[in-house]
């Protein structure tokens, strides 16, 4: 009966064992280098000037995407240099503060991602998100409440506008968004429905004042909202959860 011994020192169990180990090791190695890929590389956070590359940052490589674009990481960019923030402290590493309107600094609860400036599609190419007097075959549930032509209130009470429509992720089956027609101006924004509190007879927003609904970001296209545009949109609101009164900034205790 066979031991799978090859000498007196070395047998076959001995063997798969290294293999594993120098199986696993690269594995890691090569998750460490993907895990780099999105995020990297950055601007050296001590001089603000070059870019940081090596291990464990990869190089580059480009993705083809279904619907035709390609998308290439690590970029090598420098981080965005419009953002209306300052470090709070001299030392290296500090936090960010807003130095113009905090809800539009894009720092904090209100930063977002440079995803592309072009609608999500679906897999057949397909605009996804769309405003719900566009598509068929979809509508609110008999058993839900239905939000369209109700007052929109901030957190402070006033009456920001009306809910006008809804606007449906069409592969998903999920309203993503409340098409709101403001009472001043008669502009219509987006309220992403993760920030509204449906009420019977009103849609209640915590995040916001009444007035500050008047700089949510705009959209290009009346009835598209492309990737950057949503990220800059819920960005505002998430703003607004830190932002919209100097009291929220405040210690609770």
């Amino acid at each position: 009966m066979g031991t799978g011994a090859i000498t007196s020192y070395v047998d076959v169990a001995q063997l798969v064992l290294y293999a594993f180990w120098a199986f696993f090791a690269g594995l890691c190695y090569y998750l460490i280098r993907e895990n780099h890929r999105e995020g990297y590389p950055e601007m050296d956070s001590g001089t603000g000037r070059g870019v940081i590359t090596g291990w464990p940052v990869p190089e580059a490589k480009t993705f083809k995407l279904a619907d035709g674009h390609e998308h290439i990481v690590p970029k090598a960019e420098a981080p965005q240099d419009n953002l209306a923030a300052e470090p709070a402290h001299g030392w290296i590493g500090a936090p960010l503060v807003p130095t113009g309107n905090p809800l539009l600094a894009g720092v904090g609860p209100g930063a977002w991602t440079e995803r592309a400036d072009r609608p999500d599609v679906d897999v057949d190419g397909n605009v996804r998100i769309l405003p719900l007097r566009l598509v068929e075959g979809f509508d609110v549930a008999k058993q839900d409440s239905d939000p369209r032509g109700k007052p929109v209130y901030g957190a402070d009470g006033a009456q920001a506008g009306t809910v006008t429509d809804l606007w449906v992720d069409t592969p998903e089956n999920l309203f993503r968004y409340f098409e709101v027609e403001l009472a001043e101006g008669g502009r219509k924004v987006l309220l992403p429905v993760n920030f509204a509190i449906l009420k019977r007879d009103a849609v209640k927003v915590t995040a916001l004042l009444g007035h500050q609904f008047a700089d949510v970001p705009a959209t290009k296209h009346p009835e598209q909202v492309t990737m950057l545009e949503e990220e800059k949109i819920c960005a505002y609101y998430g703003a607004g959860t830190l932002y919209a009164e100097p009291s929220r900034q405040e210690p609770l205790l």
